[in-house]
């Protein structure tokens, strides 16, 4: 299977991850869930993510659809495509699977993948994190993990229209 491929097959529906995440579990390995926009990978994005990855075995990034994204920041939001958003997120070593959703959140993600870990960057408060109750009812955790200081999508948006 060439590069390209193996970076394409990381992005899934929910009928074939499910299947994934039960291999996954049999062989007692840690699933970890993220969501996000990720519009705009910058460094702060792969530091966090990559920090995420390192709590358990499989990292799983539920990808907000290009649709949910202008529900939820506007309709100039996204500067990228979903596909280029969920491709080059596909692309870093550390990212198991992909999966994209139009929801506003991601719950029913949550409580069918049931990860063992639930990340999400220091931006959060940890009580009003989406599915964090399911997680910890199934015996899961959810974390903080705090944020690369400085580097944010607004930030270089801004300098682009600043120079």
């Amino acid at each position: 299977m060439g590069h390209l491929n193996s970076l394409i097959n990381k992005i899934s529906s929910l009928e074939e991850l499910t299947s994934q995440i039960k291999i996954w579990k049999s062989n007692n390995e840690k699933i970890v869930f993220t969501n996000g926009c990720f519009d705009i990978l910058h460094r702060g994005h792969i530091e966090l993510l990559a920090k995420m990855a390192d709590l358990g075995n499989r990292l799983i990034i539920g990808l907000n659809t290009d649709k949910s994204i202008k529900q939820i920041k506007g309709e100039k939001k996204p500067i990228m495509d979903e596909k280029s958003r969920a491709l080059l997120l596909a692309s870093l070593t550390f990212v198991d699977a992909i999966i994209l959703f139009s929801q506003e959140t991601p719950i029913d993600l949550i409580t069918a993948i049931k990860p063992d870990f639930l990340a999400k960057g220091g931006d959060y408060n940890i009580n009003k994190i989406v599915g964090q109750k399911i997680v910890q009812k199934n015996g899961g955790h959810v974390i903080i993990i705090p944020l690369t200081e400085g580097f944010s999508s607004s930030k270089i948006i801004n300098k682009i229209k600043n120079d």
